[in-house]
């Protein structure tokens, strides 16, 4: 061997008779690949025997799929035999109708991180820079890095939020791009319009910001941007968002960005042939006819929410303002262990080992559930 890190090694037995000695198959890869971090999911819960488990973990939406959804799917599965439409004509044409812009400026993908995947490849290549807070999402640095970009981690502020000041301060003349998620995952915390507005009348017109609104619908408070709005008077910028998260349709993964025509255009040229199924297509069209039942379990959500935050402030947790749909404990070296007693209990959640542990919101026995082991929990901690 040559000591070659791009060099990954596999052994490769004979299939033709008899116990061959392994012979060493020598392939290069990308230099990239050796930086890229692992993604980790959120874990399925432990079966404790006696209580439910509850998946806290992935901030999946508790409730079943909306009204009409499943027979829909059901409808679709039948020809699952034929390939979809690769243009999601339908389905940009009602996501269009829904936000109030022309179809031609919607652009679908696989989730809102599939979608997210197109715009790193459309704006990045090695040696350019791709600016955004830490901590954010975890797909945010191994789309970067899988593009041969660099990232530039802006830290978060002492609240857990973006920092946009110093973020503006951080764009250079190799700045592609700029990733606001906004609320963040996983802090829950959200930028106000006025933030948006001063840090966007500084960024060079030719830099591409996307505002990543996962999580949206659950966003309450007064000052918060209308990303929609802001998007009418920026070229530069798009907004991303998902059908994961408040619509239920995490495993159907289909999520879309609203883009002025001349980026819409170049991301589909980006675009994953097929990538969002029928299925998820009539899933997501049938979710966003259902909307007046959407909003009651937004908010049926936001309300538990609010509740555990109380619950856990009067504890004596350091709880962000969070609007998303889950809570942020800043536990710091203790994430791991909360993370296994929250597991003891028949709970999982997400902890981020070092920082924090994310929370989902859940079925109110569950958030009772993590009331009690984060009581405990802090009792311990003295």
């Amino acid at each position: 061997m040559t000591g070659d890190p791009r060099l990954a090694e596999s052994a490769l037995r004979s299939t033709t008779g008899g116990e061959q000695p392994p012979q060493v198959a020598r392939v290069r890869t990308r230099d990239a690949l050796h930086v890229v971090p692992a993604y980790k999911p959120g874990k399925p819960p432990t079966r404790v025997e006696g209580v439910t488990p509850y998946k806290m973990s992935s901030n999946e939406n508790p409730f079943p799929p909306l009204p009409g959804v499943v027979e829909v799917v059901a409808a679709a599965a039948a020809e699952m035999n034929r390939y979809p439409d690769m243009a999601t004509t339908a389905l940009r044409a009602r996501i269009a109708e829904h936000v109030g812009v022309s179809p031609q400026e919607i652009v679908t993908g696989t989730g809102s991180t599939g979608v997210l995947g197109y715009l790193v490849t459309a704006t990045c290549e090695a040696g350019d820079e791709v600016i955004y807070a830490w901590r954010s999402f975890e797909a945010y640095p191994i789309l970067v890095a899988l593009s041969g970009a660099r990232s530039v981690q802006v830290p978060l502020t002492a609240g857990e939020g973006h920092d946009l000041p110093a973020m503006a301060e951080a764009i250079t003349a190799n700045t592609r791009l700029i990733l606001v998620c906004n609320p963040n995952n996983p802090t829950g915390t959200a930028i106000s319009a006025r933030e948006l507005e001063d840090f966007l009348a500084q960024v060079p017109p030719h830099v591409l910001v996307v505002l990543d609104e996962a999580y949206v619908e659950f966003c309450t408070d007064e000052d918060r941007p209308d990303g929609l709005e802001f998007y009418r008077d920026h070229p530069n910028l798009v907004v991303l968002r998902t059908f994961s998260k408040a619509y239920g349709l995490a495993g159907m993964r289909v999520g879309y960005a609203i883009a002025h025509p001349p980026v819409a255009d170049v991301l589909r040229k980006c675009v994953l042939p097929f990538g969002v199924s029928d299925m998820a297509s009539r899933a997501a069209i049938a979710s966003l006819d259902a909307r007046d039942e959407l909003l009651e379990r937004v908010a049926t959500l936001v309300a538990e929410r609010e509740r555990l935050a109380a619950e856990l402030v009067a504890q004596g947790w350091d709880v962000p303002h969070t609007q998303a749909n889950f809570v942020w404990l800043p536990l710091r070296e203790h994430a791991s262990a909360f993370a296994a007693a929250a597991e003891a209990e028949g709970l999982s959640v997400r902890a981020f080992e070092g920082e924090g542990v994310r929370c989902s919101i859940d079925a109110p026995e569950a958030n009772e559930r993590l009331l009690r082991v984060a009581g405990a929990f802090r009792s311990q901690l003295g």
